[in-house]
């Protein structure tokens, strides 16, 4: 089997199981039920994931495969702070409308307890990648301030990503994360960005 078709199998059982953790609950949902709405097997299934618990953290490849869709939306003309803030406006609004905060806090916590690798700190992931070509295009733009790195503006924008939302987890979703991350990420962001006239 070929690694892009291990990536689209366990990327299928992965969509299939965060479909139904959002639609009938993560408690409500069964292996049986991921194997059935994924088309795969029960061998399949084994092979990429120990049980129900190990596939929290493969809600990166939700996430991913979301972040692959908003890509395609980046506009061009945009500047490198026009779009990092689509990026996280959209994320957010992904997860909040998507996703439930009860998942998402699953996510998080499992980040926090595991002894494996973290997932949403896997830099090999799409999410990483587009976030640093975003940057790297910025600074040779003159978008962003050449006293930051790549790295350090990538490491900034996941921080406070991850803060907004673990805020919005711990908080139980009180409020609206894509509300409340327009408000705050221009605030977060202005330090790294290069305002047009300056």
């Amino acid at each position: 089997m070929g690694k892009r078709s291990e990536r689209n199998t366990k990327g299928k059982i992965a969509s299939a199981a965060w479909t139904l953790f959002t639609e009938k609950g993560y408690d409500n949902t069964t292996i049986e039920d991921i194997i059935e709405a994924s088309g795969t097997s029960r061998g399949s299934f084994y092979h990429y994931f120990e049980g129900k618990d190990s596939l929290i953290a493969s809600m990166t490849f939700v996430l991913d495969e979301e972040y692959q869709r908003m890509e395609e939306r980046l506009d061009p003309a945009w500047s490198a702070g026009e779009k990092l803030l689509f990026m996280d406006l959209e994320i957010c609004r992904f997860m909040e409308n998507q996703l439930s905060v009860e998942m998402v806090t699953r996510l998080t916590a499992s980040q926090l307890v595991t002894e494996n690798a973290r997932a949403l700190l896997d830099r090999n992931r799409y999410y990483y990648r587009l976030l640093r070509n975003v940057v790297e295009e910025g600074l040779l733009k003159g978008e962003l301030r050449p006293e930051y790195t790549v790295n350090d503006i990538v490491k900034a924008f996941s921080v406070l990503e991850r803060g907004l939302m673990y805020d919005w987890c711990l908080c139980r979703g009180e409020y609206s994360l894509t509300d409340y991350a327009r408000k705050l990420m221009p605030l977060y962001l202005e330090p790294y960005v290069i305002r047009k006239g300056e």
